[in-house]
């Protein structure tokens, strides 16, 4: 049985991801902004654990970081966690799987939810200083983040996963995808024992797609990770 984080995992897709885990018998650490967005205080013995902080506060990321080190090693953490739009978008969707990979032991896999919007997105880094980017542009970002940690960690697979439009609190009750497919994927690829590609990828329902272009681009992946290292002062290693 594996040691799995799920960040964002009070509602929606994170919450499923982890109950369907917790439900094959993993030990699931689930994230939260605050307790009272768990629910049930009753249901709380499903989890082996549990982190709190808000993604979209610097100093919260870091802390949630340590709570999370006190676990030890995982060997699996989802990147769930994500915002629609607003001043925040950038710090939860890239900035927060950013920062909360390099302060934390490797795993042995890195999961990050995209979506098919980040093919729209910009490749423009200014945005993210600024805190000006789009939904599109940080997906594509935290797509490009995990393909350029598939490529520079041996023994760590890395994937970015498109849940689909599913009928969420974020997509919205008329969202057209399954609901039930949107996890599935993170489930398989956090408990498969083989998964090809071996060293990550970029998945829509258990099936490998091609992500925007810069996504895969060597240069791109550099120009952002350094980015990120001057924008928090913290290098991925």
């Amino acid at each position: 049985m594996a040691l799995i984080l799920v960040t964002g995992a009070s509602t929606g897709l994170g919450r499923d991801t982890a109950e369907a885990l917790a439900g094959e018998g993993h030990d699931v650490v689930v994230h939260a902004r605050n307790r009272s967005r768990l629910g049930d205080p009753a249901q709380a013995d499903r989890w082996a654990g549990v982190v709190l902080g808000d993604l979209s506060v610097p100093a919260e990321i870091e802390d949630v970081a340590r709570q999370a080190a006190a676990f030890g090693r995982f060997d699996v953490v989802v990147h769930n966690a994500g915002v629609l739009s607003g001043p925040e978008t950038v710090t939860v969707n890239t900035v927060a799987p950013y920062l909360l990979t390099a302060l934390l032991e490797k795993p042995s896999r890195l999961i990050h939810l995209s979506s098919g919007m980040h093919r729209s997105g910009s490749t423009d880094l200014r945005g993210l200083t600024r805190g000006t980017a789009s939904y599109s542009d940080t997906k594509l970002w935290v797509t490009a983040l995990s393909q350029a940690c598939a490529a520079r960690w041996p023994g760590t697979t890395s994937h970015a996963v498109d849940p689909g439009w599913v009928p969420t609190r974020m997509g919205g009750a008329s969202a057209p995808d399954d609901l039930v497919a949107g996890h599935r994927t993170q489930v398989w690829l956090a408990t498969h024992p083989d998964v090809t590609p071996a060293t990550g990828g970029y998945w829509y329902h258990r099936q490998t797609r091609a992500p925007h272009p810069a996504a895969l681009d060597e240069e791109f992946q550099a120009r952002l990770l350094h980015a990120l290292e001057q924008h928090t002062g913290v290098p991925l290693g």
